[in-house]
């Protein structure tokens, strides 16, 4: 039998970024899928390092370390060093950023209403169980197999 799952999961990820990155700019905010992965992030909790943002956005530290650049250079984020450490820097939300938030959620909410439209409240967590099965299998793996 001829499973199309990755497949799927593949082509709506990248409708859903263009989609969302189209809805952003609408909303007058400029950022990427991936400047928006990081922002969030830092939204939850501000003043991390490169590593952090790594690990919590599933990017790889050399790609987090080019969008944080680019995100530096527009005046979204600062990069200070860390007082404690002094080889530590640490990424931080500027004020810009921070004003970015609320609109930022609003377009999220309209995302996700637009990703589940004609599901029942009952499919829709039946889905992301269903895709929770499957990131747990694959982040085993992944820590598993050498």
């Amino acid at each position: 039998m001829e499973t199309k799952g990755g497949f799927y999961i593949t082509q709506i990820k990248q409708l859903q970024d263009r989609i969302f990155e189209k809805m952003l700019i609408e909303n007058g905010i400029e950022i990427s899928g991936g400047q928006g992965r990081i922002l969030f992030i830092l939204w939850k909790t501000d003043k991390l390092t490169i590593s952090e943002i790594s690990q919590k956005t599933s990017l790889a530290k050399n790609t987090v370390s080019v969008v944080v650049d680019g995100m530096v250079n527009k005046g979204i984020l600062e990069r200070n060093i860390n007082p404690d450490n002094r080889r530590q820097t640490i990424i931080s939300l500027t004020d810009y950023a921070k004003s970015l938030k609320e609109k930022y959620e609003i377009v999220s909410q309209q995302m996700n209403t637009l990703f589940y439209q004609g599901f029942s409240e009952e499919e829709q967590q039946q889905f992301e169980q269903y895709l929770e099965r499957i990131l747990e299998t694959l982040t085993e793996n992944l820590h598993t197999s050498k």
